[in-house]
């Protein structure tokens, strides 16, 4: 019915604008993330380190977080304007990506912020002794961050493979989590085997 009303229709228009953009801005954000982590776990020297460490709270902060809260908030007057508010529960599809999103959202800026927090205060503490300390090498080894940081990317392609398809059943979610689950600890378990440490050096 909202289509035959010309202000609605735009309005519709640009909110949904504004959700894909949000979902481009963090796609974005998580991949510069992820190289950036990727890339700091296979140097060597301290300097080098700390730059790519600092990226991946550039990318964070300056293009994930944006795009959160545009995607957040396009998402939720997208849903009471337009789905019913709470009848969203009721339409497969979209029931799942509000899950995933707001999982994502929490464990975001809970368990892998603080972990990147963390670790680029190590890093500081680090560059001012001149070499990587012991504290830092264990963060960088630790198995619950490394896993809910690869798993950031995997639930994102869900939420958009749920987006797109729009499924009527659960099973397209209920695969999609399974192997983005998979994924995540494949990618966590080879990380932490090919860099033990977290970080190789070359006294190391």
């Amino acid at each position: 019915q909202f289509l035959q009303n010309s202000p609605r229709i735009m309005t519709y228009a640009l909110l949904k604008f504004a959700h894909v953009l949000g979902a481009i801005l963090i796609g974005a954000g998580l991949i510069g993330v992820w190289v950036s982590d990727l890339r700091s776990r296979q140097l060597h020297e301290l300097p080098q380190f700390s730059e790519a460490i600092r990226n991946i709270a550039v990318f964070y902060d300056g293009v994930v977080v944006p795009g959160a809260i545009l995607l957040l908030i396009s998402g939720a007057w997208l849903i009471v304007e337009y789905f019913g508010s709470w009848n969203f529960l009721d339409i497969p599809w979209l029931a799942g990506m509000v899950f995933l999103f707001a999982f994502e959202f929490i464990e975001g800026n809970t368990v892998t912020r603080i972990y990147f927090m963390r670790l680029r205060r190590l890093t500081k503490e680090a560059l001012n002794t001149g070499s990587f300390t012991y504290e830092l090498k264990s963060a960088r080894a630790e198995a619950v961050p490394t896993f809910t940081h690869f798993l950031d990317l995997p639930l994102l392609f869900l939420i958009i493979a749920l987006g797109v398809i729009k499924p009527d059943n659960w099973a397209l979610f209920i695969v999609g989590m399974i192997v983005a689950v998979l994924s995540a600890i494949i990618l966590t378990l080879y990380i932490l085997r090919l860099y033990p440490s977290g970080i190789e050096t070359k006294e190391s």
